[in-house]
């Protein structure tokens, strides 16, 4: 049996597919032959585009609001079955001092990037062991857990816990052939980093041995390593692709 139709018979879940790195992840799965189904809290251009796709789902659907996610995984496994695998993509960044920072925007960085994960990874995780045929599941984390930056902080503590998280999620589910890495993307030409003035792009691009920002298809490749048989005998472990920024 080919890769391809192997991959055709695979359903992977993508929270916060509509954009940047997310819709990267989402086209880049398609063109693998993968069923995509996946959730942001708005429609794009994208998903519009794509909407007529056999094997692409999409819903509104919000991490902060617990039934929204229920429905969405219920609807994208009425039409496309069982989750092979899910890619926690969905986050928001809160850029400034912790001292200044609005107690509504850490309240909403901690229940998106971090509650509303945790949730809605538990929903998925319930259903791969009710099928009993193993899967993958893949947090696409940040180098800010793995380094400091200024002004990140919050961030940071999100982003560290997802890496903690994957470490023992991963030991929860070995017996169960279920995988759990993630993926620590650095700087990357998206939404995210058009906030950061031109002195902090240039001293981003010092500090990088390859010279230049990532785009989000930097990141494609190692999801669909992670997704595939090649990394059937890796689990908990981090995966840093930023350019060597972090070296």
């Amino acid at each position: 049996m080919s890769a391809h139709i192997v991959q055709q018979a695979r359903h992977v879940l993508v929270s916060g597919g509509s954009r940047g790195l997310g819709k990267a992840i989402v086209q880049g799965l398609l063109t693998s032959g993968y069923r995509v189904s996946t959730f942001s809290r708005n429609s794009s251009e994208f998903v519009e585009k794509v909407a007529g796709e056999e094997r692409f789902y999409f819903d509104r659907a919000d991490l902060e609001d617990r039934p929204s996610v229920s429905s969405f995984l219920k609807s994208a496994e009425a039409r496309f079955g069982y989750p092979y695998a899910l890619i926690n993509c969905a986050a928001i960044a809160v850029d400034g001092l912790l001292a200044t920072a609005a107690e509504d925007s850490i309240r909403q960085l901690l229940l998106v990037n971090g509650e509303g994960t945790i949730r809605f990874t538990r929903l998925v995780v319930r259903r791969m062991l009710s099928a009993k045929r193993g899967g993958v599941i893949l947090n696409i984390s940040s180098i800010s857990s793995l380094r400091g930056f200024k002004g990140m902080s919050a961030y940071a503590f999100t982003k560290g816990g997802m890496d903690a998280f994957t470490r023992a999620l991963a030991r929860e589910l070995g017996e169960q052939k279920i995988r759990v890495n993630s993926i620590a993307p650095g700087y990357y030409d998206t939404d995210m980093s058009h906030a950061l003035s031109e002195a902090q792009k240039q001293q981003i691009l010092r500090r990088t041995p390859l010279g230049r920002l990532g785009s989000p298809e930097d990141v494609v490749g190692a999801v669909l390593f992670f997704l595939s048989d090649q990394a059937s005998f890796i689990t908990g472990q981090c995966l840093v692709v930023d350019g060597g920024c972090t070296v």
